[in-house]
C-alpha cells in the first residue's frame, strides 16, 4: 500500500477545520495590524537561501531539500519564508514604496530533519514581517501582535527576548565565545565544534545536555553590546513594559538563522511537551541590502501552526462542523430529482444543504441527518410534490414549519427559524 513520505502530514477535515479557525484569525489580526498579504514561490533558487539564511546554518548545511531541474538549474523548496519575502520585495521594486511594509503570509515550508511531535519535514507557517521601521517601538509592536494573536486563539505563552547585537560589535562577543568554548573542545559535540569556527553563537542553541550544561557559563549576548545596540535593546524593553507585556530576558535565545541581528524573541508555550518555541523571530537589518536591495532595515517572525493546533488540543479548543441548515429526504426517482434542482436553488440563496447521494431508505436518511447535526428535514415524496407543500421537520426541538415546495420559501423558513 502506498503511504505518505516519511515526516509529512494529512489533514484530515476534523484537524483542517481547527487549521482554517486558527488561519483565519491570524489572518484578521494581521490585518487589523495594518499588514497586507503576499504570496511567494514554493521553491526559489538554491542562492537565496544560501545567500539570505546563512551558510553556517543548519538548515542550509543539512536540512534543504535542493534539486536540480531539467534545465540545470539549482533549486530548493522553501525551509522558511524571511528570505522569498526579501526577494520578491526587492524584485517587484516594493522597496520603493512609503514606509513602513508590512507583509504577512500563508506558506508551507519543507526541511530535512527529524520528524517529532510538532516538527515535520513539511510543516505549515504563519509569519509577517516589516520594512523600514528601525526604531524600537516597531520590534515591540511585532510582539504584541503575536501576543495578541495567541491570546485570542487561548493559547497560553510567554515572551523572552534578547539582543544578539549588530555586525559591528557582534565579532567582539564572538571572540569571546571562541575563547570561553575554545576551553572545552574535548566536550563538545561534533557539530558544536564545526560551529566554533563558523558560528560560535549556535553553540548556546545546542540541544545537547552536554553543550547545554558547558554553555550556561558562557559570556552574554547583553553584556557585549555595542551602544546603539544596548539604547535600541533598552527601548524595546521599554516599550513592552509601557504596553504591559509580560517578557523575560533570555541570554540564551539566538535563533537558528544567520540573518538575525539586535532584537531576538521567542513565545514558549509549556504544553506541547519539548517542542515548546510556537513563535520566533526578531529583527534582521542587512538581510534586504546582502540579497541585492538598498540598506533597509527589516524584522519579523514565523509561527509553527501545527505546533500552535498542538497548544490549542491542549488547553481543550475544538472547531465544530458546520451542520447543515437542512436535509433534504427524498422518496422515489422523481422526489430525487427535484431534491437535486432544489438544494443548488437553495445554495444560491445561502441555505446549507445536503440530499440523497447514495440511495439510503428514508429511516437512513433521517439517521444520516441527525448525524451531520442538521437543523432541519424536510422529506420529499410523492404527496409533497403533487400538494407543493413541504414541512420543515426540525431536529432541535423548534416548531415545525410547513412551507410551500420552493427555494424561496424553504429559504426564508429556515433563515428565520
Amino acid at each position: 500500500m502506498l503511504q505518505k513520505p516519511k515526516g509529512t502530514l494529512d489533514i484530515l477535515p476534523d484537524q483542517s477545520r481547527i487549521f482554517d479557525k486558527v488561519e483565519k484569525l491570524l489572518c484578521s489580526k494581521a490585518e487589523e495590524y495594518g499588514f497586507g498579504r503576499i504570496r511567494i514561490p514554493t521553491f526559489e533558487y538554491s542562492e537565496l537561501y544560501k545567500r539570505g539564511v546563512g551558510q553556517s546554518s543548519d538548515i542550509v548545511q543539512k536540512e534543504m531539500y535542493s534539486f536540480f531541474d531539467n534545465d540545470g538549474r539549482n533549486l530548493t523548496l522553501r525551509p522558511e519564508g524571511t528570505a522569498g519575502v526579501v526577494r520578491a520585495v526587492i524584485e517587484n521594486a516594493l522597496v520603493n514604496e512609503s514606509m513602513p511594509l508590512s507583509l504577512y503570509y500563508l506558506i508551507s515550508c519543507f526541511r530535512y530533519e527529524m520528524p517529532q511531535a510538532g516538527r515535520s519535514r513539511e510543516f505549515y507557517q504563519f509569519g509577517a514581517e516589516v520594512f523600514g521601521a528601525d526604531i524600537p517601538s516597531c520590534d515591540a509592536d511585532v510582539m504584541r501582535m503575536v501576543s495578541d494573536m495567541l491570546s485570542s486563539l487561548g493559547v497560553k505563552a510567554s515572551l523572552e527576548i534578547n539582543s544578539i547585537g549588530c555586525r559591528h560589535c557582534r565579532p567582539k562577543y564572538h571572540k569571546a565565545l571562541r575563547d570561553y568554548f575554545g576551553k572545552f573542545r574535548d566536550q563538545l559535540c561534533p557539530t558544536c565544534l564545526e560551529r566554533l569556527e563558523t558560528n560560535p553563537l549556535r553553540i548556546l542553541d545546542c540541544k545537547s545536555p552536554i553543550c547545554k550544561g558547558i554553555a550556561a557559563d558562557a559570556p552574554r549576548t547583553v553584556d557585549h553590546l555595542c551602544a546603539p545596540c544596548r539604547e535600541h535593546f533598552e527601548g524595546v524593553c521599554g516599550c513592552l513594559d509601557a504596553a504591559g507585556i509580560s517578557y523575560t530576558v533570555n541570554p540564551r535565545i539566538v535563533r537558528g538563522l544567520d540573518y538575525y541581528q539586535r532584537t531576538v524573541f521567542e513565545f514558549i508555550s509549556g504544553d506541547i511537551g519539548a517542542q515548546s518555541t510556537v513563535c520566533g523571530g526578531g529583527r534582521y537589518n542587512g538581510l534586504v541590502e546582502e540579497l541585492g536591495g538598498p540598506d533597509l532595515s527589516g524584522v519579523g517572525f514565523a509561527m509553527g501552526l501545527t505546533r500552535i493546533i498542538l497548544a490549542l488540543k491542549a488547553a481543550g479548543v475544538t472547531a465544530d462542523e458546520t451542520p447543515p441548515d437542512i436535509c433534504l429526504a427524498s422518496m422515489g426517482e422523481a422526489a430525487s430529482k427535484r431534491a437535486f434542482v432544489l438544494a443548488g436553488e437553495l445554495r444560491e440563496r445561502g441555505v446549507r444543504v445536503m440530499f440523497d447521494q447514495v440511495g439510503r431508505s428514508l429511516k437512513a436518511q433521517m439517521k444520516f441527518a441527525d448525524k451531520k447535526n442538521a437543523r432541519f428535514v424536510a422529506v420529499i415524496g410523492d404527496s409533497e410534490l403533487e400538494n407543493g407543500r413541504i414541512t420543515l421537520k426540525s431536529m432541535k426541538g423548534e416548531e415545525n414549519r410547513e412551507v410551500s415546495l420552493d427555494a424561496e420559501g424553504i429559504a426564508l423558513a429556515v433563515k428565520k427559524a
